[in-house]
């Protein structure tokens, strides 16, 4: 780096943001002197659709003698003055977790740069890989903005994009994001180091839409939905928090079944009523699948792999070797109606 960029702060926290951390510290060796990273909770287990809280972040600072901080809030007073003591120049912000506030964005003297994991102004918000892929999208990618004080709103400062495959789920489409991210911030900095100006393009805001954080909750298949649908929400809910439903039988209490892969079934053939959806459709002689699925259209939905309550992944016919099905099975809430 030059002398006009001398000091580097990172912020963030898990998955898509370890790849950019490690890059940062390869590419400016010396010239990364702290992390803030969330607060470790859960003994490090995975929380949220990208985070891994705090562990792998801190293994690499303390590996190259980084200093951590891990405040609640980073826009408290005292923060803010932990912080100025690094004097940066800049702060590269990545899946961090906290909105930033503006007495925060104007401690570095260059400012901060934030690395999403989107093609802005599409998918704002702290879940844009799930959204990307619930919402069927060709292509996604990553945006590094000028951060301001509105949540993903800054100018752009790079943009690339890269396809959503066919079998992706946010855990392998996120990956590929990060190493993308790591590779673009670095090159931005070198660009910005060595003196370029560098085009910040405004967002169009009207075209902005939302990606808002994903609860545990949001994981309950509506097998209402199309199976188009039902098959994309599967795999945005990967790792996190897992698309899941419960097989009800009679006589029996209901069963917790992850899904793990589900693909879209044919359409019934002329003369077979629609069903309610969630039932197990067991009467439609074309269908060869062991666990096809009366969605709320007349096509199908196939699961082909699920994780049962307490057992491991599996395929359905691996299911039901051991797990035969009466009569009245059908998949729902865990409280029918």
């Amino acid at each position: 780096m030059t002398d006009g960029l001398q000091r580097v702060v990172m912020m963030g926290t898990g998955r898509f943001a370890v790849p950019i951390f490690a890059a940062l510290l390869r590419a400016f060796p010396g010239q990364v002197v702290g992390l803030v990273t969330q607060p470790s909770r859960d003994g490090g287990q995975p929380r949220g659709t990208s985070r891994l809280v705090g562990h792998p972040m801190i293994e690499l600072a303390r590996e190259h003698k980084v200093p951590v901080f891990q405040p609640e809030s980073i826009n408290t007073p005292s923060a803010c003055a932990q912080l100025q003591q690094w004097q940066p120049d800049v702060l590269v912000v990545a899946a961090y977790g906290q909105i930033l506030k503006p007495e925060v964005l104007a401690i570095p003297r260059w400012g901060a740069i934030n690395v999403h994991a989107s093609l802005l102004p599409r998918h704002r918000g702290a879940a844009p890989v799930a959204h990307a892929i619930l919402q069927g999208d060709s292509h996604t990618g990553v945006t590094l903005i000028r951060m301001t004080a509105q949540l993903d709103a800054g100018d752009i400062l790079a943009q690339q994009a890269i396809p959503i495959e066919p079998e992706d789920t946010t855990g392998s489409l996120e990956a590929r994001l990060a190493e993308l991210g790591a590779e673009m911030t670095v090159e931005l900095l070198r660009r910005w180091a060595a003196g370029e100006t560098l085009l910040a393009v405004p967002q169009d805001a009207t075209q902005a839409t939302r990606a808002p954080k994903i609860p545990k909750s949001f994981g309950l298949i509506d097998w209402s939905q199309p199976p188009e649908y039902l098959e994309r929400f599967v795999r945005a809910m990967q790792p996190w928090p897992t698309a899941y439903t419960f097989l009800h039988q009679h006589g029996r209490p209901p069963q917790r079944w992850i899904i793990t892969r589900l693909q879209v079934g044919p359409e019934l053939p002329e003369g077979f009523p629609l069903l309610p959806p969630g039932t197990l459709r067991r009467d439609v002689p074309s269908v060869e699948s062991p666990l096809a699925v009366q969605t709320g259209t007349r096509r199908l939905a196939l699961i082909t792999e699920l994780q049962p309550a307490g057992k491991r992944r599996m395929t359905a016919a691996e299911f039901l070797r051991g797990h035969p099905l009466d009569a009245s099975a059908r998949l729902g809430p865990e409280q029918q109606m």
